[in-house]
């Protein structure tokens, strides 16, 4: 299963034993007391699904051993590498098959989401599904307080674009409140375990490639909330950070990612898989 796996270094710290088939891998970093916040939401589905914190180096406190085992964290995984949100999850996801577990869903930890859709993430894992999307934008769902320059990409550029790769009309495409299914990120034609994904690259990727192949895939509605004040909970806000979103729309295009595509050339010319 683990062969030729590129999964970055960390720490773990697991505080009681796996329960559920399922996982909720949740990534922060310096989220303070918007993680806190929501782990106390959460609590009450921690005896339904493990819940698993992947931290990506916060110096804030919250990642505290004592405090989270108090609010029901099965695991934390501290990341001793480099990358961002990509690496982050190429743990998570190593470590979630690695236990055993049948199915993983991720959400962000900043607070944004309605907790409460999980049991939808769940019930569509039982039915079958191999990749379930978020959407605020569906019937059902609700968009609370998005900026209107993110609801603006979000709906002209970035859902069009997975959407058109894909083979398979996505609303919001850029929400982090997904299912996956075992066999989904196991199949050798997807193979998120390779350092080309270390920043968001394999939130787009895995979106793309799930139609691609023929994976049964579907959108649920969630509600995702802004706070009140204007301030935005995101680690994506420089010139250079929404370029780099575009550059990952243009190599989704080229087909970039996929297994096989991803070689680069050193100095010499040769040609080396990373």
């Amino acid at each position: 299963m683990e062969r030729n796996w590129q999964v970055p270094n960390a720490e773990y710290h697991e505080m009681k034993q796996k329960t559920s088939k399922y996982c909720i891998i949740i990534p922060i970093i310096n989220e303070g007391e918007r993680i806190i916040k929501q782990l106390t939401k959460m609590k009450s589905f921690s005896n339904d699904i493990d819940l698993v914190i992947v931290d990506g180096g916060s110096t804030d406190g919250s990642t505290n051993i004592n405090l989270l085992q108090s609010m029901g964290v099965r695991t934390l995984i501290v990341k001793k590498d480099k990358g961002k949100l990509s690496s982050q999850l190429r743990i998570g996801y190593a470590y979630a098959l690695k236990q055993g577990y049948e199915g993983i869903i991720t959400i962000d930890g900043n607070d944004k989401d309605d907790v409460n859709a999980i049991p939808i993430f769940i019930n569509e894992l039982e039915s079958g599904f191999d990749f379930i999307q978020g959407s605020r934008y569906i019937k059902g769902g609700k968009a609370v307080n998005t900026p209107i320059i993110r609801d603006v990409a979000i709906k002209l550029i970035h859902a069009p674009i997975i959407s058109l790769v894909a083979g398979f009309r996505y609303t919001d495409t850029t929400n982090g409140f997904r299912g996956y299914s075992r066999r989904y990120i196991l199949d050798p034609r997807v193979n998120p375990f390779r350092e080309i994904f270390d920043t968001y690259e394999l939130l787009a990727y895995l979106s793309v490639r799930a139609s691609q192949l023929g994976f049964q895939t579907k959108e649920v509605p969630v509600t995702r909330k802004y706070p009140d004040d204007g301030k935005v909970p995101t680690k994506i806000n420089s010139f250079s950070g929404n370029l780099s979103l575009l550059m990952i729309l243009v190599k989704l295009i080229m087909g970039s990612y996929n297994p096989g595509n991803d070689i680069i050339e050193d100095e010499k010319g040769r040609s080396m898989n990373v």
